[in-house]
């Protein structure tokens, strides 16, 4: 490859996920530059310079710039963020409502003043609730601040349905709708491997059982790491969803769009199908519900519409 796009690609949070994207980024020539920013200082510009010298080994064309400079972000095409407080074992999403809604809405105003055509893919958790915080401080289309975890629930999702069937991972095809919480709605009907219905594989106490997991899977991880929380789904999950924005590639992702009627509901951040392109979200696709899965899209709306509150009741909206 002799050249790579002229573009940036700013990543906020120089965490495992944060210092995981860039990498993904770099190796996979997305933009001429990544820009990795962290507030504590000689993070990220360690981090950049280890990156820029595995250059040498992985081929890539990117440089990666590190700093705690916000001015350097100017003019991004892509801005990932990353940043904010991880989970602990027993702590929930909701729990880092307030410390993380504070980091979002300073970085929000960054944004507007420094990049005001980039589109935004939020991974800060409570993810639903800092997408929705993202947008309002940010201004920006809806279209243009999206929220990633819809790619990495579904992606758990095939990999519980793979090993359960024997399966290549690469083969599934998996769709989780609603909230990154507890709450989100795993949709077995809607999974095939390659091509041919999960349903007609697995029994459905199995396909419970997977669905259950899924909902928990972040937690599973915590738990098992004791320290911090997953990185490598979420920053694949993340760059897959740039790439496409990116490449203009319009692929459709399950991900955290701002819902204007669809599935009834009006005004809230809730993951679903949507097609992404170089617009950000080109289109939001509907499915259709059992009288289950709708009821399961009801609860988890109800803890949207909840932390919007508890956003308020804080000022942070």
């Amino acid at each position: 490859m002799s050249q790579i796009p002229s573009r940036k690609i700013t990543v906020i949070g120089a965490g495992y996920v944060g210092s995981t994207c860039a990498q993904l980024c770099a190796q996979k020539n997305l933009a001429s530059e990544v820009v990795l920013v962290d507030v504590l200082e000689g993070r990220a510009q360690g981090i950049a310079l280890d990156l820029n010298q595995s250059a040498a080994v992985e081929g890539f064309l990117t440089r990666v710039t590190g700093t705690t400079d916000p001015a350097l972000t100017a003019e991004s095409d892509v801005v990932i963020m990353t940043a904010g407080r991880p989970r602990k074992p027993g702590m929930s999403r909701s729990d880092l409502l307030e410390i993380n809604g504070r980091i979002i809405a300073d970085v929000a105003g960054s944004i507007r003043r420094l990049s005001p055509d980039a589109i935004v893919i939020v991974v800060t958790n409570p993810l639903d609730s800092m997408v929705t915080l993202m947008r309002h401080h940010t201004g920006f289309p809806a279209r243009r601040v999206i929220g990633m975890a819809g790619v990495l629930d579904a992606a758990r999702f095939a990999f519980f349905l793979a090993e359960a069937t024997g399966t290549a991972t690469a083969d599934v095809d998996a769709m989780v709708l609603g909230a990154h919480g507890d709450s989100m709605v795993p949709m077995p009907r809607h999974c095939t491997i390659n091509g041919v219905a999960a349903q007609d594989l697995l029994d459905a106490d199995k396909l419970d059982e997977l669905a259950h997991r899924t909902r928990h899977g972040g937690a599973e991880i915590v738990g098992l790491l004791k320290t911090g929380s997953a990185w490598y789904a979420p920053a694949a999950a993340s760059v897959a969803m740039a790439e496409a924005i990116l490449n203009d590639s319009r692929r459709m992702m399950p991900c955290a769009c701002r819902l204007n009627g669809e599935f009834g509901f009006e005004g809230l951040y809730m993951g679903v199908p949507a097609i992404l392109g170089s617009s950000g979200v080109e289109r939001i696709v509907e499915l259709s519900l059992t009288a289950e899965a709708r009821a399961l899209m009801q609860k988890t709306a109800g803890s949207v519409q909840a932390d919007t509150q508890t956003m308020q009741d804080l000022g942070l909206m």
